[in-house]
């Protein structure tokens, strides 16, 4: 494996700056593109580990090879098996292997999912099936095809492959399974949180040595294991919820995480249980019934919410939070909570928006 390895870290669209000034603050390596969903960067040092620790990154992959993406007809599909011979299989094995450790195994297979933008005569098995079988049989073993067989055993080597009206895209996954998979989420709850988005949020957040951080909805506490993973100089990390279910997986997934100093407690959060002016950041996704419904004075009283916030925070503080439609920043800004961040993502196809607020002006 050469010393200049290339990766390829995937996140949801929109968080493409997130993860890549994850990538540069980690120190990983230079930034050579970013794309739709997708984020290269050449590593300083190939064979470092911390490239399967970024947090805001879906999945991250060494990059296999690039060619050109060959358009919308079916009958250039067999051009895609170019990719498997331009690329170094077995050299790329070796390098997963020694970035992720004992968490690998000898490949007993090959499994390849496929994705592209824009309307194509084919599908994503079509090219999954080119691509695998070539790849297979350079490193003689089988192929698993997800068209007819489903899921992949796990001890297949997942390579991913993309095309993006430009350009198509040959990766090999480092990771048994995508970083989103985070091991301590076992539990939970509707509308529960993608972790790198949670993560994206929390470092949108700029969280910092001694603050008391708030998620005031925090259904299954993906926000707040986030946080605290990220930032263990944080003073405190409080949770409230009014949902006995989403405490109860909260409180499940923060045992998992062993981040037992995060606290947790049943309160409504538009009449907090805490003295005025006490918290420095503030990271929610607030229940605004796409797929949580609002509950209590929430729901009796929506502009309770925004009251409460600019109560609680300090006159330094700051709030970050997902809003599905940027409308609800008319009652903020009558709160006084004041916009100086607006970032449109899309989660699953669906277009959210990640806010940051601060309080205008000392109480």
């Amino acid at each position: 494996m050469r010393d200049d390895a290339h990766f390829v870290a995937r996140s949801a669209r929109g968080l493409e700056p997130q993860l890549a000034a994850e990538i540069l603050q980690r120190e990983l390596g230079s930034i050579t593109a970013v794309g739709h969903r997708s984020v290269h960067f050449r590593a300083r040092r190939p064979y470092d580990a911390g490239v399967t620790g970024l947090r805001t990154a879906d999945d991250v992959f060494l990059l296999a090879a690039r060619g050109r993406d060959v358009g919308t007809r079916k009958s250039a599909v067999p051009a895609l098996t170019e990719l498997a011979s331009e690329a170094d299989p077995a050299g790329l094995l070796d390098h997963r292997d020694t970035l992720a450790g004992a968490g690998t195994v000898n490949p007993q297979g090959v499994e390849v999912s496929a994705s592209f933008l824009g309307r194509r005569s084919f599908n994503r098995y079509d090219v999954e099936d080119a691509v695998g079988n070539a790849l297979a049989a350079r490193l003689k073993v089988p192929y698993h095809a997800r068209r007819t067989k489903g899921a992949p055993p796990p001890d297949y080597a997942s390579w991913r492959l993309t095309l993006d009206g430009t350009e198509a895209t040959l990766m090999l996954r480092i990771t048994p399974r995508p970083l989103h998979r985070r091991p301590y989420k076992q539990a939970t709850v509707p509308g529960t949180l993608h972790p790198p988005l949670a993560a994206a949020m929390t470092r949108l957040a700029d969280i910092g040595r001694g603050h008391t951080v708030l998620d005031p909805c925090c259904g299954a506490g993906t926000v707040l294991i986030e946080a605290a993973l990220a930032h263990p100089e944080a003073g405190q990390y409080r949770g409230y919820d009014i949902d006995e279910t989403a405490l109860r997986a909260a409180s499940a997934n923060r045992t998992n995480a062993s981040l037992d100093r995060i606290r947790l407690e049943r309160a409504d959060a538009g009449r907090l249980p805490l003295p005025d002016g006490t918290i420095d950041r503030i990271v929610c996704n607030p229940p605004w019934g796409t797929q949580v419904e609002a509950r209590a004075r929430l729901a009796r009283t929506p502009m309770a919410w925004w009251r409460e916030l600019h109560r609680v925070l300090t006159p330094t503080g700051t709030a970050v939070l997902l809003l599905p439609t940027p409308t609800p920043l008319s009652p903020a800004i009558q709160a006084d909570l004041l916009p100086t961040h607006t970032q449109r993502i899309h989660l699953a196809g669906t277009p959210t928006y990640l806010i940051k607020l601060e309080p205008g002006k000392p109480r």
